[in-house]
Parts: C-alpha cells; sequence; structure tokens
C-alpha cells in the first residue's frame, strides 16, 4: 500500500488563486491538481534527462514529509 505524505507549499495568494482558478477549470481538487501536475513534471524530466532509478530514489530521505503518529 502507498502512503500519501504531507507537504506544505508556500505560495503567493495571486498563483494560489490561479491555481484555484485552475483546478476548477479541469475539475479537480487541488490535491488531485497537484499530483497531477506533479506527475507530469516527473515523467517530462525522465523524458528529456533519463528515467531516475530505483538507487538514485533510495538515497532521498523522505522523513520530513512522513506523518508522526
Amino acid at each position: 500500500m502507498k502512503n500519501n505524505l504531507n507537504l506544505e507549499l508556500k505560495v503567493s495568494e495571486e498563483l494560489l488563486r490561479k491555481f484555484l482558478f485552475v483546478c476548477e477549470k479541469e475539475k479537480r481538487n487541488p490535491n488531485a491538481q497537484f499530483a497531477f501536475m506533479v506527475r507530469n513534471n516527473v515523467a517530462y524530466y525522465e523524458k528529456t534527462k533519463g528515467r531516475i532509478s530505483d538507487a538514485e530514489l533510495k538515497k532521498i530521505d523522505i522523513s520530513a514529509y512522513e506523518e508522526e503518529n
């Protein structure tokens, strides 16, 4: 099962309003729209620069984004 992690994002009021406008037009909630954009960004990166290896991914520390229970 995949864990869902939290990420705090700080943006300007104008950018937030524009993002929420796009969400409404795309008929996605903000979380779904953000996830969609991140997936597309990663796909573009891998298409232009090569696949990110599992070994490289394992080097990334995600502990700061994991919820404490």
